[in-house]
């Protein structure tokens, strides 16, 4: 589902926008990450800077900076709920890639295939417990019960989907599940605690909530969608991880239910029983092609795309709503 350059282009303009608008609070911020990442513990530092300092577009912060301005917040509790956010975030990253088993992270080798398993774990609870010394620090029982409450989600979501990993009768209900729980769920309260902060009715908090929600479905559903379409070098991690740990996700799903029998064995032996062979990616690669899996996980995440900009119409225009509509279209350009 090709589109112009341009189109790409203007997209990566999109977050370069959104950026240059909270440029001063993404630096105080980016400050207070690396102050408290600090730890007599040698092996703390290192290895948290390994991953919070090694690259990624710090999007969530970035949507918790630019949602309390869209609110008009005047005040800097943001720029450390947005760290707070980065922890949160960083965390579930360390404990995802041990779980995963996977070698590269932002295309670079992952903390646990340099530091091992054990560290990692250990130094992504250090990282959530440095997020909620945060939310404690900030204060706010609101922010703290909406932050916690993420985390938890989000917890409960890796868990799901290591229950439906290696089974092909897993609905796209549960995908959709999982989905809402490791992912969107921290999209949502990152931006909802901008209208928090700013002290916003509950209208524009929903509205906030609702636009992170949809963004983070969308966002999850294009990295479905690439782990079977992409070069590893774009996509900054190893091409078929999805494929190669049994995941169950949206192309899968579409392929799997529009296959002939033999198809679906294929799915089940290789997805199921995990016996893979050498042409077993490209196999299911082309499956999937044949399918339109690619085209119609791309279109759903297009979907909750314009929810979230339909979401943003409860504020006025201006710079940074577009910039955050703009948010949009750059998570949705990364699969084309």
């Amino acid at each position: 589902m090709p589109v112009s350059d341009a189109a790409t282009h203007g997209a990566e303009d999109a977050l370069t926008a959104l950026t240059d608008l909270v440029q001063a609070d993404l630096e105080a911020c980016n400050r207070l990450i690396v102050q408290r990442m600090h730890s007599p513990v040698a092996l703390i530092p290192q290895l948290a800077a390994h991953i919070v300092a090694a690259g990624g577009k710090r999007l969530r912060p970035l949507l918790t900076l630019a949602a309390a301005q869209l609110c008009g917040y005047r005040g800097d509790r943001h720029v450390a709920l947005a760290a707070c956010v980065e922890f949160i975030h960083t965390a579930t990253l360390l404990h995802d890639d041990v779980v995963d088993e996977s070698a590269l992270r932002r295309g670079q080798a992952s903390a646990n295939a340099l530091f091992g398993n054990k560290p990692s774990v250990l130094v992504g609870d250090f990282l959530f417990a440095r997020a909620f010394q945060v939310m404690v620090a900030d204060g706010s029982l609101k922010v703290l019960a909406i932050l916690s409450e993420a985390a938890a989600t989000i917890a409960e979501g890796e868990v799901l989907q290591l229950a439906t990993q290696n089974d092909t009768t897993t609905t796209q209900a549960q995908y959709l599940e999982v989905v809402e729980g490791k992912t969107a769920a921290l999209f949502a309260a990152a931006t909802r605690i901008g209208a928090v902060v700013a002290d916003r009715p509950e209208a524009e908090e929903a509205a906030l909530e609702s636009y992170g929600r949809n963004l983070g479905i969308a966002f999850q559903l294009v990295d479905d969608a690439l782990d079977y379409a992409a070069e590893q070098e774009r996509l900054g991690k190893t091409v078929g991880d999805d494929f190669r740990e049994g995941k169950i996700t949206l192309p899968v799903l579409l392929a799997f239910e529009r296959g002939d029998e033999a198809e679906r064995g294929f799915w089940r032996r290789t997805l199921e029983e995990r016996e893979q062979g050498p042409e077993d990616l490209a196999q299911a690669q082309a499956l999937i092609q044949r399918h339109g899996a690619l085209r119609d996980t791309v279109a759903r995440a297009q979907a909750y795309g314009d929810a979230a900009l339909a979401a943003l119409e409860a504020f006025p225009d201006g710079p940074v709503r577009r910039a955050l509509a703009g948010i949009v279209a750059f998570c949705i350009a990364r699969a084309r």
